[in-house]
């Protein structure tokens, strides 16, 4: 080896170690930076001459585990989803209230039973029939501000979707532009790491916003995908756009077409043309984004229906009477009269009759209906599995109502109606065809508010708004939905508190007949409730007690909390987990780095020497000379 040789071979040790000593340096001031990888100095043996080999520098390593990288990003996805959804159940169980305290829907419902019960003790008391009345209407505000809060969470999970999208789009743009920044492909140097180190920042930033699905080329460039296929960014971003509709109310509802639809709406629109609503292909499965989504159009939708489902059956429970119809004279053919004079949208007709073909005995229900729009109904217009639904449009007067019925079910169930004067359905059977025979008919009327004295028990305590609630269901939906917003007691019953006691005109005002009915109603009667609450299902919904109902609420809603608690608190022991796992092998250790540091330095000097070396050799051939 000639002495320019060892020269040359020292002079580009010295250089590696500088860049490396450089390097070091890098990592020793970004040890606290967020998403910082550690570098390190890719170096190979260059030979040169006959003799010996010198050092190369090729690039600059980023102490990365991809494997891992990738595990965290899915972790960090199902993080942010569990910990949205626990902090929005969180403060759902703060709106029902804590259940040892006074301010629940529990407390409030039991100090109204124990008003009435006062009340029925002591009927002729004003004092008890005011107290009635201010409980009644502590639980109409009770429920008022619980529906108020939900959609308070509601209108937070649409505004977090708005600056979800916000953010996604940035990320989005910036991880195009860093990919077009880098055109030396696997050649990494300083300036490319860090590159790499900030688009794997804005990659982490959009997996806590959705799941996504991360492919690089032999560029170094990188497609990000969702893990349902569709494509956010490659050299190109597409854009998200989020369509907010404003004030968040019960009957704000998202529905996969626009037209329909009252809440906004995430649209991906393609760069190179075309666009996809990625609510409605279900193409965002997990992060905050996936959570917004369900918490505002399934889970306080939920709540909301199952306060809604509350304030009706307890409405209807206290104002609902029903009517048995009067058997004709025996037939045949057989059949009752029924008087439909009190019947309201929403009012039904009940028939129970057997197929003597089939031996098979149906309940059927007949629902008053004055919106024909909303025709045929479903039979999920009850919640009694037994039931079946027939909708009758009730605008068109008795001769269409008569009309409607014969052409539904004469000739498929074979009974007959007609109307013998006014507003009286007559229900016959076929007669001596024996095909079909009536069991029982009935009518379900709704006491109206003003109707306090109208010689029936019954009694429109609660209120849609002032006006009775029927259970009417339109071409804007059903009254039930939110309902719980809008209840509120009888204006006429808080006028007159002595109605809670004198129901007709010759009522003594000490008759307890009304408070005790109110008091059955409330503490006995058996209820269904529908499924779309989440308590039961379709085909066995709950029933039981509104108390009971009201005690499933609370615990459904606490059991929720405490369940999305621990998977957040589950999730976030995996992130943490491997988050300090990409720490040890990918960040930066101060005692390493100092470890590496005195290498370097001992490397550096020992160059430097063979330098010298060479030089005292140089001055030695010079002086032979």
């Amino acid at each position: 080896m000639s002495l320019s040789q060892a020269l040359a071979t020292a002079m580009s040790g010295l250089r590696a170690n500088q860049a490396a000593l450089a390097l070091v340096s890098s990592n020793v001031a970004n040890a606290e930076t967020p998403g910082y990888v550690r570098k390190t100095l890719s170096q190979v043996q260059a030979t040169t001459a006959d003799y010996g080999s010198s050092v190369r520098i090729d690039g600059v390593n980023r102490e990365l585990d991809q494997f891992l990288q990738t595990q965290l990003r899915t972790e960090t996805s199902g993080a942010a989803y569990a910990d949205i959804r626990a902090s929005f159940l969180a403060n759902l169980q703060g709106v029902y209230g804590d259940p040892d305290s006074s301010g629940t829907l529990e407390s409030a419902l039991n100090t109204l039973t124990t008003a009435v019960q006062a009340l029925s003790t002591s009927p002729d008391s004003q004092s008890a029939r005011i107290g009635v009345v201010n409980a009644a209407q502590m639980l109409a505000q009770q429920l008022n501000a619980t529906s108020q809060g939900i959609q308070s969470l509601r209108q937070s999970a649409e505004s977090g979707l708005d600056n979800a999208v916000t953010t996604a789009n940035n990320a989005l743009q910036q991880i195009a532009t860093i990919n077009n920044q880098l055109v030396n492909g696997r050649q990494t140097d300083a300036s490319t790491a860090s590159l790499l180190d900030q688009r794997d920042q804005y990659i982490t930033q959009l997996s806590q916003l959705m799941d996504v699905r991360v492919v690089t080329n032999n560029l170094n460039q990188v497609s990000v995908f969702t893990n349902s296929g569709v494509q956010l960014v490659g050299v190109e971003a597409a854009q998200l756009s989020f369509n907010a509709q404003g004030t968040v109310t019960p009957n704000a509802q998202w529905n996969s077409d626009p037209s329909k639809s009252s809440l906004g709406s995430i649209t991906i629109n393609f760069p190179q043309g075309g666009s996809m609503d990625l609510i409605s292909s279900g193409a965002i499965r997990s992060g905050a984004i996936a959570a917004y989504i369900e918490l505002r159009d399934d889970t306080l939708v939920q709540a909301q229906a199952q306060l809604d489902q509350l304030a009706a059956s307890m409405s209807s429970a206290l104002s609902d009477k029903t009517t048995a119809g009067t058997a004709l004279p025996p037939g045949p053919p057989d059949g009752y009269d029924l008087d439909l004079s009190g019947l309201q949208d929403g009012n039904v007709v009940h028939l129970t009759y057997k197929d003597n073909i089939t031996g098979v005995t149906h309940n059927l229900s007949i629902v008053r209906v004055d919106d024909p729009s909303v025709l045929p109904l479903s039979n999920a217009a009850t919640v009694d599995p037994n039931d079946e639904v027939l909708g009758i449009d009730f605008s068109g007067g008795m001769a269409s109502v008569i009309s409607q019925l014969n052409t539904a079910l004469t000739a498929s169930a074979g009974l007959q109606f007609s109307n013998p004067a006014g507003s009286t359905l007559r229900v016959l059977d076929d007669g001596i065809g024996n095909r079909v025979d009536i069991n029982a008919a009935s009518v379900t009327t709704t006491a109206l508010p003003t109707a306090l004295a109208a010689g029936s028990p019954e009694v429109s305590l609660f209120t849609d708004g002032g006006t009775a609630y029927t259970g009417a269901i339109t071409a804007g939906g059903t009254q039930q939905t939110g309902l719980a917003a809008r209840i509120s007691i009888n204006p006429y019953l808080l006028a007159d508190p002595s109605k809670l006691t004198v129901f007709g005109a010759s009522t003594a005002s000490g008759d307890s007949t009304r408070a005790n009915f109110i008091l059955n109603q409330l503490t006995s009667a058996t209820l269904y409730y529908g499924p779309q609450t989440g308590i039961g299902t379709t085909a066995q919904p709950y029933k039981g007690s509104l108390m009971s109902f009201t005690q499933q609420i609370l615990s459904t809603q606490g059991n929720a909390a405490a369940a999305a608690k621990q998977l957040a608190d589950g999730q976030d022991v995996v992130l943490n987990t491997l988050q300090n796992k990409m720490n040890a092998t990918s960040g930066v250790n101060i005692d390493d780095e100092m470890a590496h540091l005195l290498a370097l330095q001992n490397a550096y000097s020992a160059n430097a020497r063979v330098m010298a070396t060479v030089k005292d050799m140089y001055a030695a051939l010079l002086q032979a000379m």
